[in-house]
Formats: structure tokens, sequence, C-alpha cells
């Protein structure tokens, strides 16, 4: 198969790349992860002036109409500057739920929102024992990401999926600390909070888990490729011994083996976003495989920034430590690559092999 960006999508890529290079600093980032770690600035400006916060939404519900493609490239640009954004929780999983599960009415009502950036949303996963009655919601929700900035929340529990409004009686939302600060973590408490369900639950659910996927993968290969970058320019920059330290071949070595783990990764992540936009039987296994890749390459990557860089990448100044942090972030969200590996294996039979 070959497979290369038609000219919009260039331009689009293009576009996203010099938008998070110019805004998404790593000062803008520290100082959002001194605060709620959330970059409002960067955030209103991603919503208004790119408008691609709905870049998968079809233009009847206030969209832009495009697919998983586009969304890639988006959290691929954003990832490869550890954006302290709500893209994953409210683009990449909150959206896709309500677009596949939700009523034409709550359809109307909250996807023009949600694509003009009036509205954030994030995904929760209810803990054991929570309960959805009467459209009512009681239990909790322990790791909802950027769950102290969101408007509203998409909450699967046992049996289906509802929405939740931020200032619903009953809730309680409580910041939790988390070692990625670009991507923080709340607990939400139900207190017998009121709950909308979705039309078809299981549709949102099934939408979310895998456009969350690829958009964790995304941002894993973008990570990944800036690990790449800052270490060879680091190496050339770095004088041993009278020479580049990219000149010595064993930093040769372990540089082409992140470069060959990048574009393989870049492989299985676009394969994957053109296997859902069409509809392909191949989709599952191949989101599974580029979630397991992506976060696979991108702790690759992220571990040797910090070992190729010496005693300056494991000091608290330097940026390889967000990359470092993310890497980690991104491989347990959603399901480690282990969990995804044993999903692939499941879809090939293998599990049976035995």
């Amino acid at each position: 198969m070959h497979f290369a960006f038609t000219d919009e999508q260039a331009m689009i890529a293009e576009t996203a790349k010099a938008f998070f290079a110019e805004q998404a600093t790593s000062e803008r980032t520290r100082a959002a992860m001194a605060g709620t770690g959330a970059d409002e600035a960067l955030w209103r400006a991603f919503t208004a002036e790119l408008g691609l916060a709905g870049v998968a939404i079809p233009e009847a519900e206030g969209g832009v109409g495009l697919g998983m493609v586009e969304l890639a490239i988006l959290a691929e640009a954003a990832g490869r500057h550890v954006a302290a954004l709500p893209l994953l929780a409210s683009v990449g999983l909150a959206i896709p739920a309500i677009l596949a599960g939700g009523s034409s009415e709550q359809k109307a009502r909250l996807l023009p929102r949600l694509a003009a950036g009036e509205l954030v949303a994030s995904f929760a996963e209810a803990a054991p024992g929570t309960t959805s009655s009467d459209g009512t919601l009681t239990g909790a929700a322990l790791h909802v990401p950027h769950g102290a900035r969101a408007d509203l929340f998409i909450v699967a529990v046992e049996g289906g999926a509802v929405i939740v409004e931020r200032d619903a009686p009953g809730l309680t939302i409580t910041p939790r600390t988390s070692m990625d600060q670009t991507r923080p973590y709340a607990r939400l408490d139900f207190g017998g909070v009121a709950a909308e369900p979705l039309a078809d639950p299981a549709a949102a659910l099934a939408a979310a888990h895998a456009t969350g996927a690829l958009a964790i993968a995304a941002d894993a290969l973008g990570g990944a490729q800036a690990c790449l970058d800052h270490t060879v320019a680091y190496a050339k920059e770095r004088i041993q011994f009278g020479r580049a330290i990219g000149s010595f071949q064993a930093i040769k070595h372990r540089l082409a083996d992140m470069m060959v783990a990048v574009e393989q990764a870049r492989s299985a992540l676009y394969w994957a976003a053109c296997a859902i936009d069409e509809g392909s039987e191949e989709a599952a296994f191949a989101v599974h495989a580029a979630k397991a890749f992506a976060c696979d390459t991108y702790s690759l990557c992220a571990g040797e920034m910090i070992q190729l860089h010496g005693g300056i990448g494991f000091t608290w100044e330097h940026d390889a430590h967000l990359y470092f942090k993310r890497a980690r972030s991104n491989a347990n969200l959603l399901g480690t690559p282990d969990w995804h590996r044993e999903r692939i294996a499941a879809l090939a039979g293998l599990d049976q092999a035995a």
C-alpha cells in the first residue's frame, strides 16, 4: 500500500505544525503546568483561529467534516510540543462518543458548541459499584483527563453511557496530582447527580475507545519524533573528546534505532486512521497495533533522549522530562501496549492456538 497525504491534508499538517511551534512553547506549557494544566489562550487559538476542534464532526452538525487522518495530523502536531490542551479529552474521546451515540437532539445541542470551543468535554470510566437509574448517577470516576477543566462529561457506566453537566447538583470534582502535569486528572463523585442517557451507548463507547486510542497514538508519534529531533540536534552540538558525540558509532546506532521505530510507528498510525475512515474490517486490529507500537516507540525515544543528553537530560529545567512523563501517561491510558497486543492476538485467533 502506498500512502501519501492529499494536498488538503498536507496543508493542514503544515498549518498545525507552524501553529504549535509558534504557540505551544516550553514557557507556556510550564506556565500551564503550574496552574490548571490547560493553556487557555492556546485552546482559544486552536478552536477559533484554526477552527479544528470539530475536525471530525460533519459540517451539518457544526464541524469541519474531515476524518481520522486529519485528527491524527492535529494530535501528532500537538504531541510534538507536549501541548497543554484538552485535545484528547474533548476531541479524541467525548466528541466521538456523542457523534456516534448521541440522539439527534443531543448532537444538535452539543456538537456545534464543542466544535467552536465554547464547551470542553471529557470522558470518564465509572468506578466499580457506580449505578445509573431513573436519570441519576451514583458513584465515582477516578481518573478523568482534564476533568477539572471540562464543562460536561460522557460517563461510561455498566449498562450504558450518560451525559453529566459540570454544574449538576450532586457532582463533586476533585483535581488529582498526576505525573504528567500537561494532562491532569480529576476524580468525579456522583451523589445522585442528574444523568442524561445517550441514545446508543454501545456505539458511543466503541467510538470513544477507538478514536481515543488513535489520538493517543498520534500524540505519541509526535512526541517520539520530537525526542529524536532534539536528540539529533544535541548530538551534533555536544563536543566530547574533541568531536561531536553524534560522530561516535554507538550514538549513531542508537539514533538510527530511534528513527526506524518512529517511521514504523508512523506507518502503523496512518494505517489505522485510514482503516477507520474507510470502514475497513482491519480497523480494530490497526488501532490496537498503532496504540501499542506508537506508545512503545515514545517510551523508547523519551528514554534515549534523557540518556543521550547526559546529565542535563535529568534536570527539571530541560524539556526531556516533559516528553518522558507524557510518554508514560500515553502508555497507560486506554490500555497498556501489552493489553493492546493481547487484543491483537485475540483478533488474530492466536489466543486459541495453544
